[in-house]
């Protein structure tokens, strides 16, 4: 068990390494035992990230031609679907120089554009297939072996597994990813997720989509498939990375956007509050008060508003003040600008927002002519 560790939010975090570090620690362990006939009971595996790992070999076979062992996943206190998944590697000798990298059983099949490898790969992302090469090649290195090897990873569970990821939205079939830039895993890592983010947006794009529909949740999901006829339209959920998805679009070149998503998230976007988690920033019943004086509410209203313990509450004071119209009309106008500014320009954005009982509450100036272009473009 890795015994590293991190503080997060003042909690003491074990931190884990990836599936690539399975894989290249289990390549590694394979290519000794093939090229030096020695069994490797445990193996060492220097990451990207500079931390070194000890692992364990496990389930080792040694055959006259080829060597098969694997590698146990920890997750560390992260919350991963592959926690402790035997991630094996087999290596065996060929005829051709150089090192061959391919996945087997349980390790998925690209069959999309727009993922780190291209279609017909086996979903092993560039850094672990350069930790897997640099670590069989130091094994030849030192035995001296001159000729080819052939590295096959395979994660026996994966299949199963995989159900419960991303892979099967993103068009990786058969199996998990085996994934990793740094080698270690970090619990909770908001980074990692908006990577995934950023991956299914990079996808829409490389095939061809030039419009993205975002929503926070499956809260937003729902909403979208009982109110909007948008011909089978796919949808990015981005948690509270409302910002980080905006810049990921700009990026990849979507030329609309239209975020749907409940008015507790989406009344923070109103204030430019781009990272709608609550540890982020909690100013839901300030932004109404605010929209609400705004709209004519009296002071009575306005303290009413800020001692509601939730924003339906809230909505509830501000429609029996008779200013309901005007304030909605209010947060609209400041949600669509604060989108607005955060795409800078670089494609048309709207917003569609409603309340805890699936009711559309508004949307922005533009999202019309968003929601008319996605029902034309996915067809």
């Amino acid at each position: 068990m890795m015994e590293e560790y991190l503080v997060k939010d003042g909690k003491r975090l074990r931190l884990g390494y990836t599936t690539g570090s399975c894989a290249a620690a289990a390549a590694k362990a394979a290519a000794w035992m093939l090229l030096t006939g020695r069994r490797k009971e445990a193996i060492r595996l220097q990451t990207p990230k500079g931390i070194e790992l000890n692992l364990k070999v496990l389930d080792i076979q040694m055959l006259a031609d080829e060597a098969r062992c694997a590698i146990q996943k920890d997750s560390g206190d992260d919350p991963d679907v592959t926690r402790d998944a035997l991630i094996f590697a087999r290596v065996q000798k060929t005829d051709a120089p150089g090192v061959t990298i391919d996945g087997g059983a349980g390790v998925g099949r690209v069959t999309k554009r727009g993922l780190d490898q291209p279609v017909g790969n086996a979903a092993i992302n560039s850094v672990p297939r350069q930790m897997i090469r640099e670590n069989v090649e130091e094994v030849m290195a030192l035995t001296d072996f001159s000729g080819g090897l052939d590295v096959v990873i395979s994660a026996p569970e994966g299949e199963t597994l995989a159900k419960k990821t991303f892979n099967p939205r993103l068009g990786i079939v058969g199996g998990i990813s085996i994934l990793g830039t740094t080698g270690i895993v970090e619990p909770m890592s908001e980074a990692a997720l908006v990577e995934t983010i950023r991956v299914e947006l990079r996808q829409r794009r490389a095939m061809g989509k030039e419009y993205a529909l975002l929503t926070p949740g499956n809260y937003g999901g729902q909403f979208i498939s009982g109110h909007f006829h948008l011909n089978g339209a796919p949808v990015v959920f981005i948690s509270n990375f409302v910002g980080d998805a905006i810049d990921c679009c700009v990026r990849e070149g979507f030329t609309n956007v239209l975020l749907v998503g409940h008015i507790g998230k989406l009344v923070k976007v109103a204030g430019g509050i781009m990272d709608t988690h609550s540890r982020t920033a909690d100013c839901r019943a300030e932004i109404l008060a605010a929209h609400a004086a705004m709209a004519g509410a009296g002071a009575k209203t306005v303290r009413e508003i800020m001692s509601s313990v939730t924003t339906t509450a809230a909505l509830e004071v501000i429609e029996a003040a008779g200013v309901g119209d005007a304030a909605r009309a209010s947060l609209a106008a400041a949600i669509e600008d604060r989108l607005r500014r955060r795409a800078a320009g670089a494609c048309d954005i709207a917003a569609v927002v409603f309340d805890a009982e699936r009711r559309e509450l508004f949307r922005t100036s533009g999202a019309d002519a968003v929601i008319g272009k996605l029902g034309a473009t996915y067809e």
